[in-house]
């Protein structure tokens, strides 16, 4: 009996997460520099200040939004491997919307899940945000100019949910 049960804790412990419900990484800011980085629980520097000149995600499990000076706005996992780079919007990277938000290659859109997963891939010239599980997206638009804001126009938009599929 005594052996079953070691076995059966070895088993549960091999089957933990990666990251324990406390392995997270916390958003520092120093308020002199205004440079970003991220400490552990512990208190120890794992992401340095000023590596990233903005860190918007303060609390990074699986994977956070940073700018990067190359690339503009990206998401990074845990060893700090670049997933994909985020939508531009409003002065920053783009927000979620019903579970998922925007991401680009090489100018198409397509969509990331707040776990850090592409959920569908870019493919898309324009598209919007999820409402009501759908989103308008269309794969030929024009890019008008107003200001420092700019509008798509298209004659083709069309909705998909959230696996990509189009739907009426």
């Amino acid at each position: 009996m005594k052996q079953a049960l070691i076995i059966v804790l070895l088993f549960l412990s091999a089957c933990q997460p990666k990251h324990a419900a406390n392995d997270y990484l916390y958003r520092i800011a120093d308020t002199v520099s205004g440079d970003y980085g991220y400490i552990d629980a512990k208190g120890d520097t794992i992401i340095p200040f000023g590596k990233y000149p903005t860190c918007y995600t303060d609390t990074f499990k699986t994977f956070a939004l940073v700018t990067n000076t190359a690339m503009g706005f990206v998401a990074i996992d845990r060893h700090e491997k670049v997933l994909f780079k985020v939508f531009p919007f409003d002065n920053g990277p783009d927000y979620p919307s019903e579970g998922y938000f925007r991401i680009i290659d090489n100018n198409k859109i397509g969509y990331a899940d707040t776990t850090g997963k592409v959920a569908i891939q870019p493919q898309y010239a324009c598209a919007f945000p999820f409402k009501n599980d759908t989103a308008r997206v269309s794969n030929n638009c024009k890019v008008i100019a107003d200001g420092e804001h700019f509008t798509w126009q298209s004659d083709s938009w069309y909705y998909i949910d959230k696996t990509g599929k189009r739907v009426k």
